[in-house]
């Protein structure tokens, strides 16, 4: 089986930090005993991508103009300004050091840090065909409020990525259907269905399994029978090579 890289071509010999991304969340930290945690799709796709880094402290402000000088930026040290008002309208503008190459065929969706809500401000999400281009390709994340001050913090996710094979989606047909004509996929379901009503119905019983165990693990469980590719509970992307 051959194997697939994702080359990082660092321009000027910047210090850029790219890493895979963590499974943690700072509020997935702080819900009750961690509930947060207890989603397996939600910690998948936080770990789903590598992140670049942040490399220096600096605040942002827009005025709610479309002008490129309504956003000013306050840098914490003047020799190092990740970010710039280049387009207008609200947009701020990480300009990114790094040419990355995929594979034939394989593009890059690149958007914002995975389930990282930021205050006032939307990172924006972008396909771009890193097979080809000789170019390099900027981060950008609109305001939401006018009048916002906005800090992005040293080694703060300014930006994640990852591989996707070009043209896939379109291979797909969508189709509607009744689950009525399924028969096994239905008393799955139903009986699904079921024990999730009862198990939440027992847990306002102090003294009752439901509340012993406080959760159900059925996804985390993965299918009774052994399937192909595996049931996976964690991502452990590759780091970095030179």
């Amino acid at each position: 089986m051959s194997e697939l890289f994702l080359d990082f071509f660092v321009i000027d010999d910047s210090d850029i930090v790219i890493r895979p991304s963590p499974s943690e969340r700072e509020w997935m930290d702080a819900t009750s005993d961690r509930f947060a945690y207890r989603c397996l799709p939600l910690t998948i796709a936080n770990a789903h991508s590598w992140e670049i880094a942040n490399p220096a402290l600096f605040s942002a402000t827009w005025d709610g103009g479309p002008e490129v000088e309504a956003i000013q930026i306050e840098y914490g040290d003047p020799r190092r300004q990740p970010a710039l008002s280049h387009f207008g309208h609200g947009i701020l503008t990480f300009s990114l050091p790094v040419l990355i190459r995929t594979p034939p065929g394989y593009d890059l969706w690149v958007a914002g840090p995975t389930n990282r809500p930021k205050a006032d401000i939307q990172p924006l999400t972008g396909i771009v065909e890193t097979d080809w281009t000789s170019a390099t390709f900027t981060m950008n994340w609109r305001f939401t409020k006018p009048g916002a001050t906005v800090f992005f913090e040293k080694d703060e996710p300014i930006c994640a990525f990852f591989p996707i094979r070009r043209g896939m989606i379109e291979e797909f047909q969508p189709r509607r259907c009744a689950i009525e004509e399924d028969e096994e996929l239905i008393r799955a379901h139903r009986a699904w269905a079921a024990a999730r009503r009862s198990f939440n119905a027992d847990l306002h019983s102090p003294e009752s399994e439901a509340a012993g165990k406080k959760w159900q693990r059925d996804y985390h469980r993965g299918p009774a029978e052994k399937i192909e590719p595996a049931h996976r509970t964690k991502v452990a992307l590759k780091k970095t090579i030179s």
